[in-house]
C-alpha cells in the first residue's frame, strides 16, 4: 500500500538536507584536487575560508595566473621533489587585497593591494581567499590592473634570477634569449635591455613586433645547425626557456663566447670546461626584494606585462587542459574576485 501524504511529510522531515546545503559565511570558492592526475581531478568547491596564523595575512584574491609548473605539480611528476599534502589548491601567483592580519604582523594593513609568489610546496592562489606569509608580500603595481599584476610574480622572479643572479648581465654584454616571446622570456629580454645589454631574441614571428618594442633584435627561430654566426654570435650570455632534447640543450654552449654562461629554466645544459663556459639552471623561488624591484620597474615603465588571456576561476580546469594540449595562447590570468 502506498504511504499517505501525511506519512511522506513526516519522513521528509527526517531526510538529510545535503542536496540544499547553504554555504556558510566563512566558506569560499576554490579549485582543488584531492589526487594527482589529469585535468579531471580539478574540482570547483566550497571550502572553509582560512584563518591567518602568526606572521600571516589573509588576502582576498583578485587573480592568480597559470604557470607550466602548475601542470607538472598536478600530474604528480614533482611529488617527490616538492612534497605537498593533498588536497592542493593550485596557483603560485597571487594578486589581491589584505583583509586580515595574524599576530605579530606589521608593515602591512587591511586594504593594502599586494602581490606574492607562493612557495612551490604551498600554492593556494586559485581561491577567493588565501593565507600568505607576510614576508612574501610586495605592494602591487599602481600602473596596471590588480588582476593583471598576478602575471608578474613567478615569471618575473624566474627572469630576475636568470638575468641578475645567475648570469649577472651588465651593460655592454651581448645576450641571446631563446624562447623570448614567452611569459618568462619576455621579462628576461626587458631586464637585459634595462641592464644595458645588446639583446637578440629568438622565438616565433608572432612575437616579433612586441620583442622589437622591448628593444631587442629579433632573429628567431633558432637554427642550431646554422651555428652562432647565423645569429651574429657568439654571445656573452645565452638564456633558454624552451624545452629541447638533451642533445640540443648541449649544443647551446656553442652559441656562448669563451668564458660566458648558459642559463636554462628548461633542462640542464652541460658546461664546456675547455672554453670556460659555465651553465646554470633556474629553480624559481619567492624573493620579496626582487619582487619589489620588479614592481618598481613596472610602475616606472621599464617593464611591461603581457597578459594574453583572462579566464574565470571556474574555467581553470579548461586552462590546464589547453596548456596540456599546447593550445594556451600565452600568459593567462585567472580572475577570482
Amino acid at each position: 500500500m502506498a504511504p499517505s501524504n501525511h506519512l511522506l511529510r513526516q519522513v521528509k522531515g527526517f531526510l538529510p538536507a545535503a542536496v540544499t546545503v547553504t554555504p556558510k559565511e566563512t566558506d569560499m570558492k576554490a579549485v582543488r584536487y584531492h589526487e594527482f592526475g589529469s585535468t579531471e581531478v580539478l574540482r570547483h568547491e566550497e571550502v572553509e575560508r582560512p584563518v591567518p596564523g602568526p606572521g600571516q595575512v589573509l588576502v582576498e584574491v583578485a587573480a592568480t595566473s597559470f604557470n607550466p609548473v602548475d601542470d607538472h605539480i598536478r600530474l604528480g611528476v614533482l611529488a617527490e621533489m616538492i612534497p605537498t599534502p593533498l588536497p592542493i589548491t593550485p596557483g603560485l601567483d597571487l594578486a589581491g587585497t589584505v583583509v586580515e592580519l595574524g599576530a605579530g604582523v606589521d608593515g602591512v594593513a587591511p586594504g593594502d593591494r599586494v602581490v606574492a609568489m607562493l612557495p612551490l610546496d604551498v600554492h593556494g592562489g586559485a581561491a577567493e581567499y588565501a593565507v600568505v606569509a607576510a614576508d612574501l608580500l610586495a605592494s602591487a603595481p599602481r600602473t596596471v590592473d590588480l588582476a593583471d599584476a598576478a602575471s608578474l610574480p613567478l615569471a618575473g622572479l624566474a627572469a630576475m634570477q636568470a638575468v641578475v643572479e645567475l648570469a649577472e648581465v651588465r651593460a655592454g654584454q651581448t645576450v641571446l634569449v631563446v624562447g623570448a616571446g614567452g611569459a618568462v622570456g619576455s621579462i628576461v629580454v626587458q631586464l637585459a635591455v634595462d641592464a644595458g645589454a645588446t639583446v637578440t631574441a629568438v622565438d616565433g614571428p608572432e612575437h616579433d613586433d612586441r620583442l622589437r618594442g622591448y628593444g631587442a633584435r629579433v632573429v628567431g627561430p633558432l637554427d642550431l645547425d646554422a651555428g652562432p654566426a647565423a645569429v651574429s654570435g657568439p654571445f656573452d650570455v645565452v638564456v633558454n626557456h624552451v624545452r629541447l632534447p638533451a642533445e640540443d640543450l648541449a649544443r647551446l654552449t656553442a652559441f656562448v663566447a669563451d668564458g660566458g654562461i648558459v642559463v636554462s629554466s628548461a633542462g640542464p645544459v652541460p658546461a664546456d670546461e675547455a672554453r670556460s663556459v659555465r651553465t646554470a639552471g633556474v629553480w624559481v623561488r619567492p624573493d620579496t626584494a626582487h619582487l619589489a624591484d620588479l614592481v618598481t620597474r613596472v610602475d616606472a615603465g621599464r617593464l611591461r606585462l603581457h597578459v594574453v588571456d583572462r579566464r574565470t576561476l571556474a574555467e581553470l580546469p579548461a586552462v590546464h587542459e589547453d596548456a596540456g594540449q599546447g593550445r594556451l595562447p600565452g600568459k593567462t590570468v585567472i580572475l577570482v574576485a
